[in-house]
């Protein structure tokens, strides 16, 4: 199987791929010391699950790795995760104190060092009707943060308005590199961009589900510009509330726009003067428009700049940029990858 070329970040994904598996049990860290450098440097998510194959993926693509590292597409040849595998990782990635992530794991994740989001699963238990925990850990699925800085510069300028932004927002599938981008053009808005008269805005980042900025234990893994505050774990609703009546934001930024306290929580922010950057899962405009939640926002034509990822030419394509208030491509659909 070709090893897929490093790219100009091989050394610093390779360092974070070593930490990352340094936390889990030692048999598996073992295992996947073993795969080929040039998928270590590409690795999205690291799967464990009991009775399971071992798995990873890689820039969409999912792999069992063996017991000597090698990739394989027969499950048969994966190395089987065992009971005794997800309780040492699951103790490793919590630093032997799951008391002290109690709150995280009733989220059904944690996050560690570096930003990346170790989701589990398991048997829940509810007390008061609320959950209370996750115990008998029965798979750990964990995902590879990844900053790439300067990926929005090809883009930031469809976006500019003034002295401002537009109201943006991007779509995209699942793995396409949406927060990735989301990340940096925070970051670029928040530190300014000179070229275009952008001095530096205040920008408000409602994290709800700790991917954008990554905090670990207060700090953001993630340099988000500096500018910029962060609710860490807050929907979005409450978040814009809070940060509207303490921080005075230019700009509100959230992932993954979804149920109607997201679009209430965007109303609230449009009412106060302040732009929206945000994100939802979606192929096209088309589909975003059949969303319950989503479909009145779109007919009232919010967003001035909608942004459309996909992976067809790579993790990150830009389909295309659309005028959200005349429905034109910004671009002529030429594309390119961020």
């Amino acid at each position: 199987m070709e090893e897929l070329k490093n790219n100009k970040n091989s050394i610093y994904d390779l360092k974070r791929f070593n930490n990352i598996i340094s936390r889990l049990d030692i048999i598996l860290e073992n295992v996947l010391k073993n795969i080929p450098i040039g998928y270590k440097n590409s690795v999205e998510e690291i799967r464990l699950r009991i009775q399971k194959p071992l798995m990873i993926d890689v820039r969409g693509k999912d792999y069992f790795i063996t017991e000597n590292g090698q990739l394989t597409k027969d499950s048969m040849r994966g190395y089987i995760i065992k009971k005794e595998n997800i309780k040492k990782s699951f103790e490793r990635l919590c630093e032997y104190s799951i008391y002290a992530v109690e709150d995280e794991i009733r989220n059904g994740f944690i996050t560690i060092k570096g930003g990346h989001r170790i989701g589990i699963s398991g048997k829940v238990i509810y007390k008061n009707k609320c959950i209370s925990t996750i115990k008998d850990i029965s798979s750990i699925n964990i995902r590879i943060a990844r900053e790439k800085i300067g990926v929005s510069k090809n883009i930031i300028g469809y976006l500019v308005d003034k002295d401002s932004i537009y109201n943006t927002l991007i779509i995209s599938p699942p793995q396409c590199g949406k927060t990735t981008l989301l990340r940096d053009i925070i970051r670029s808005i928040s530190n300014g961009i000179s070229e275009y008269g952008i001095r530096g805005l205040k920008v408000a980042v409602i994290d709800e589900r700790s991917e954008i900025g990554g905090i670990y234990q207060g700090i953001p893994q993630n340099d988000l510009g500096v500018r910029t505050d962060i609710l860490d774990r807050v929907n979005k609703y409450d978040g814009t509330l809070m940060m509207l009546r303490s921080l005075s934001p230019h700009v509100i930024a959230t992932d993954e726009l979804g149920d109607k306290l997201d679009i209430d929580a965007i109303n609230n922010s449009l009412k106060a003067g302040v732009k929206i950057l945000t994100t939802i899962h979606g192929a096209n405009i088309e589909d975003i428009k059949n969303k319950p939640n989503i479909s009145l926002i779109m007919k009232e034509k919010i967003f001035q700049r909608i942004i459309i990822l996909d992976n067809s030419k790579g993790v990150g394509t830009v389909k295309d940029i659309v005028d959200g208030k005349t429905n034109k491509s910004l671009i002529n659909n030429r594309g390119g990858i961020i």
